[in-house]
């Protein structure tokens, strides 16, 4: 039985992507090792944490000898690596978080991996490392242009894989994702803030005037394509993984309310953040030479993922408190304040 490590698995996509290998592959065990911090959630593997192919340990990547005793204690043939500090207006704030863990935690888990001839080594990455697309999408080959101590972060953890890879031949594959959204993803995150917002009937923050473009990636059609390049991939090589073509935030945000019969003026445009890239926009022609393409496009997505939010109230209200109040107080009180005097 192939046994593969994902790092990070109780997260938003890191839970989907258990859950998807779980469901296409007989023949695989999966370990989820997972720090657990305010983003890791094991309310997000339910579905699976009775299965026999399924364990979970609790550590941070940046802890190399757990690493080396996690990898010698069970031989793993491929690691995913989703473990990451991922939100941009986070890192503005502390971005020292974020340099430990894309940066040094990609390192330790470089060093576990080629220690323990690990036969591949899957980075999960982003398309903010390219900067904003100006004119036309970037490619694999486009030059990195982070904006936010988040993108460069992880930006600097994709350099450290090209670099194992030139260096010691490691088995080095990066996949850099257009947005994603669906089940789990926490409130935190455009979507499902505005989702959850408006099921309560709170203010829909958007920063600027809602005008900055993005591509949507279902997290479902996300699962399939980093599952590919598992299999298929070429070790040193980069895969985008683009989403449903070119969409306003306010777009969005619209056709949330619209799915969900609440009024527009729920909407607060708020003072734009710092560093904020206009659009993001990636060429997956590559990985759609391997036989992938999304399936759900985003109206459907959409409605999928309201409807899951609608129906599991528990799961998003219970991370809605405690530290997320103080984070949303901070992120956007004075900010909703102002809009409120000027709507």
């Amino acid at each position: 039985m192939k046994r593969i490590l994902v790092t990070g698995g109780a997260g938003f996509i890191g839970s989907n992507f258990i859950q998807h290998c779980l469901t296409a592959h007989e023949d695989l065990e999966v370990i989820n090792l997972d720090k657990l911090t305010y983003a890791g959630n094991l309310d997000n593997l339910k579905t699976v944490q009775s299965d026999p192919r399924y364990t979970f340990f609790h550590g941070d990547i940046g802890d190399r000898q757990l690493l080396m005793d996690l990898i010698s204690r069970k031989p793993i043939d491929a690691i995913v690596n989703f473990a990451a500090e991922t939100h941009v207006d986070r890192s503005i704030s502390k971005p020292d978080d974020f340099l430990r863990t894309d940066v040094f935690g990609v390192f330790s888990l470089l060093e576990a991996s080629r220690q323990f001839g690990v036969k591949k080594y899957v980075q999960i990455s982003t398309d903010e490392v390219y900067g904003p697309a100006l004119e036309g999408p970037m490619t694999e080959t486009s030059p990195l242009n982070p904006s936010s101590p988040y993108s460069a972060g992880k930006g600097g953890g994709d350099l450290l894989c090209r670099a194992y890879y030139s260096t010691y031949k490691s088995p080095v594959v990066i996949v850099r994702m257009a947005n994603n959204y669906g089940p789990y993803q926490h409130p935190e995150k455009l979507i499902p803030l505005c989702v959850t917002n408006a099921l309560e009937n709170e203010p829909l923050p958007i920063y600027g005037d809602g005008s900055q473009m993005r591509e949507w990636l279902y997290v479902e059609d996300s699962c399939r394509a980093i599952d590919l390049v598992l299999s298929a991939g070429e070790p040193g090589e980069i895969y985008n993984i683009g989403g449903q073509g070119d969409m306003t935030n306010l777009m969005v945000v619209k056709k949330i309310l619209e799915c969900l019969k609440k009024p527009e003026d729920l909407i607060a445009f708020v003072d734009d953040r710092p560093g904020h890239d206009f659009r993001y926009a990636l060429d997956d022609s590559k990985l759609r030479a391997l036989g992938w393409k999304p399936e759900v496009d985003l109206d459907a997505g959409l409605v999928r993922t309201v409807n899951w939010y609608k129906k599991n109230k528990d799961w998003w209200k219970k991370l809605k408190e405690g530290d997320f109040q103080a984070y949303y107080k901070k992120q956007y009180g004075d900010r909703l304040a102002k809009a409120k005097k000027t709507a």
